[in-house]
Order: structure tokens, then C-alpha cells, then sequence
């Protein structure tokens, strides 16, 4: 039993990093709560696969396995479903490749993210590029806050990815966006 529910805790810790495969443009790496839920389960994996290990160190490792478990799972569900990337600069102006979820609406695509990560990011009436279905393209990103447009998008997020739902359900999101949160509005940039 001990070897299966290792080879789970690797699978599962793998899959942190392969299901970004699936998706087009540049590999992004885990980071924060996704990487921490990868390593962790590749650790009490290889730990549980570990002949002498100690009785204690066995029971630690299984201890911590809801939380690497969890966190895995939320990390590679996430990326199931359609991901975009919107490359824009950071602070320094270099490009950084941020992963979204997206929807779309009569009036354009959106996307929505912490308003300290929009800001960071410039992405108030600026020229960023997006890759969605293997196509990139420029877009004018315009920040919105207003709780109504912000709300709605939430919402029609929710519908759209499963994720999103099971989240909600157990208390991680709520029905209507976290207040830090924006909504970003995507529309083709202009000719010329």
C-alpha cells in the first residue's frame, strides 16, 4: 500500500510540470503554491519509497500528503482547461509571460487578476501580446474595477472552468470576485 500511494504522490508531483506541455507558446514553471504542491509531492513520494526509513519520518510525510495532495491537484486541474498567456512587461519593463484564464464576451475577451498584479504589470490601456490557441496576436488590455464588469466576469469564468466551480465549493473562491480582483478587457489592437 505504501508503494502505491508513493507512486501516486510522483505521479501526481509530475504532473505539475508535464500538464503545462500541453499548452502552446513557452514552458512556464510551477511557482508558489503550484511548485510548493509539486515538490512536496515528489518528496514524500521519494521519501515513502525510501526502504529504511524511519517509523516518525513515514508518519510525517504522510501527515503532510493532504496538503501536498491538495495543492498538486489544484495545480494541474487548473491547467486542464484552456490557458492563455498575455506577455507584458514588469516593472523593469522586461516581458513576462503571465498564465490566464480567459472568457469571452459579446464585448471582447477577459481575463481578471489582482489589481497589485495588473498594476505591476502596466495593463491599463497598453499593447501587450496574446497567445490563445497557438496564435498570437497584440490586444489593448484595459483595467476595469468596476464590482459590476468585475463580478460578471467572475462569474462567466465560473461557468466556463470547472476548476473555478470546485473551488468556489469548498470555500476557496467566492460567488462573486475577491475585492483586490480586476477584470481585464482584451481587444484587438488597432490597425497600423
Amino acid at each position: 500500500m505504501r508503494f502505491v500511494f508513493a507512486c501516486l504522490m510522483l505521479g501526481v508531483g509530475l504532473a505539475v510540470f508535464a500538464i503545462r506541455l500541453q499548452h502552446a507558446g513557452p514552458y512556464d514553471p510551477p511557482e508558489g503554491g503550484n511548485l510548493l504542491g509539486a515538490v512536496l509531492a515528489l518528496l514524500i513520494g521519494g521519501l515513502l519509497l525510501a526502504p529504511s526509513l524511519p517509523k516518525a519520518l513515514r508518519w510525517i510525510a504522510l501527515a503532510a500528503s493532504p496538503v501536498a495532495l491538495f495543492l498538486a491537484l489544484y495545480a494541474t486541474l487548473a491547467e486542464l482547461e484552456e490557458v492563455v498567456v498575455l506577455t507584458a512587461p514588469d516593472r523593469s519593463g522586461a516581458p513576462v509571460d503571465l498564465r490566464l484564464w480567459i472568457t469571452d464576451r459579446d464585448d471582447g475577451e477577459w481575463v481578471t487578476m489582482p489589481e497589485s498584479k495588473a498594476r505591476a504589470h502596466g495593463l491599463d490601456d497598453a499593447r501587450v501580446e496574446l497567445l490563445r490557441k497557438g496564435e498570437r496576436r497584440c490586444v489593448l488590455a484595459m483595467r476595469h474595477d468596476d464590482r459590476a464588469i468585475v463580478n460578471a466576469v467572475h462569474r462567466e469564468q465560473a461557468s466556463k472552468y470547472a476548476v473555478q466551480r470546485l473551488a468556489a465549493r469548498i470555500g476557496l473562491f467566492g460567488e462573486e470576485a475577491a475585492p483586490e480582483v480586476v477584470a481585464i478587457q482584451l481587444t484587438p489592437c488597432p490597425a497600423g
